[in-house]
C-alpha cells in the first residue's frame, strides 16, 4: 500500500518558506511561530527522505531537491485555492442562499430580482433550484421555498397565500372559447397539467360532473413549464396561481372564467438557521409582499 500523503500543513510551511527563503517570514504569513514552521519543514524532509533547505546563520537556501519540489507544491496550493474560492462569495456583501422550486425561480423571482437589488444593494443571492421536495435535503440554504402537500414540505414551513389552481390560456386561444365558457367547451382542446397534482383535469371534470371526462394531453414536471407551454399556445393549463400571476399581469396569459380549485399542494417558505438573520428577514419580507394577494384573489 502506498504511503499516505504528508499533512497539508507541512506543504504550506514548505511553500511559504521557499517563497520567502525565511522561516520567520513564513511564520508571520501563516500565523505560526518560527519554530513551528521549522518543525513542519523538518517533518516533511524526514517523510521524503531528503533535505529541502540548506540552513545557515540568518539565511535559507533551497537544495536541488527543494527546487524540484517547489513548482509542484506551488501548483497544488493554487489548485486548492481555486477550489475553495468557488464556494466563497465575491466581495464582502452578505450572501444569502435561496433554495427554491424551479417554477418560483423562473416565474416569480426572475422578473423581480432587479427590483430586489435596487432595494437591497448590499445583499448577494445564490439561487439553487429544485423540483421535488426531497431535493431540499441536499441544500444548505438560508431560505427554502418548497412545493408540495403539508405532510411533505416539512416542519417550520409557512404556506404562501393565495394558494389555488386555476385554468389559464394564451389570449388568442382564450378568445376561441365561448362566452360564457363551460367545462364541456374544453373537450377537444389540448390540456396541460403538472404531474403530481392531487386534483388534475380528470378528477376535476368528475367533480364538476361534466358530460365527458377531461384528460390531459401534455404532462410536465413543473408548473413553470405548464405556464410556458400555455403562453406559447400549446394548450390550456391547469396550474397554480402563484406561478401564473406575473404572466397574467403582463397580458401573456388570461384566466379562463371557470371555478378556481383549492390547491392541495402549495408553495411554502421556511427560514433556516443563518449567519445573516437581518438579510434573511429582508428577503423574506420582500418576497412575501411580492406574492401577497391581489384585490380579486380569494381570501
Amino acid at each position: 500500500m502506498a504511503k499516505s500523503l504528508p499533512p497539508l500543513t507541512w506543504f504550506r510551511a514548505f511553500e511559504a518558506a521557499a517563497r520567502h527563503l525565511s522561516f520567520t517570514l513564513a511564520a508571520e504569513e501563516l500565523g505560526f511561530t518560527q519554530s513551528a514552521i521549522s518543525q513542519h519543514v523538518r517533518a516533511l524532509e524526514d517523510r521524503l527522505g531528503c533535505q529541502l533547505f540548506v540552513r545557515a546563520n540568518r539565511s535559507l537556501q533551497l537544495t536541488d531537491a527543494g527546487r524540484l519540489l517547489v513548482p509542484d507544491v506551488t501548483a497544488a496550493m493554487e489548485l486548492l485555492g481555486q477550489a475553495v474560492r468557488r464556494f466563497l462569495p465575491d466581495g464582502d456583501a452578505p450572501k444569502l442562499t435561496i433554495a427554491t422550486s424551479a417554477s418560483i425561480a423562473h416565474c416569480v423571482l426572475a422578473p423581480h430580482l432587479a427590483a430586489f437589488h435596487t432595494q437591497h444593494p448590499g445583499i448577494a443571492l445564490q439561487l439553487i433550484t429544485t423540483i421535488w421536495p426531497d431535493d431540499f435535503a441536499a441544500t444548505n440554504a438560508d431560505v427554502e421555498i418548497r412545493f408540495g402537500p403539508p405532510g411533505v414540505v416539512g416542519s417550520g414551513a409557512t404556506l404562501l397565500e393565495p394558494s389555488y389552481l386555476h385554468i389559464v390560456a394564451a389570449p388568442r386561444l382564450a378568445a376561441q372559447l365561448p362566452d360564457p365558457v363551460t367545462w364541456a367547451d374544453l373537450q377537444g382542446v389540448p390540456l396541460i397539467q403538472a404531474i403530481g397534482l392531487s386534483t388534475g383535469w380528470t378528477a376535476l371534470s368528475r367533480k364538476q360532473k361534466t358530460s365527458g371526462i377531461l384528460e390531459a394531453d401534455l404532462y410536465v414536471d413543473t408548473h413553470g413549464m405548464a405556464v410556458d407551454l400555455a403562453i406559447a399556445g400549446a394548450g390550456i393549463a391547469l396550474t397554480h396561481c402563484q406561478i401564473t400571476r406575473d404572466a397574467i399581469r403582463r397580458g401573456a396569459l388570461q384566466e379562463i372564467a371557470l371555478p378556481r380549485v383549492p390547491a392541495q399542494e402549495g408553495y411554502y417558505m421556511a427560514l433556516r438557521s443563518t449567519a445573516h438573520p437581518t438579510q434573511q428577514r429582508q428577503f423574506a419580507d420582500w418576497f412575501s409582499a411580492l406574492i401577497a394577494p391581489l384585490p380579486n384573489d380569494p381570501v
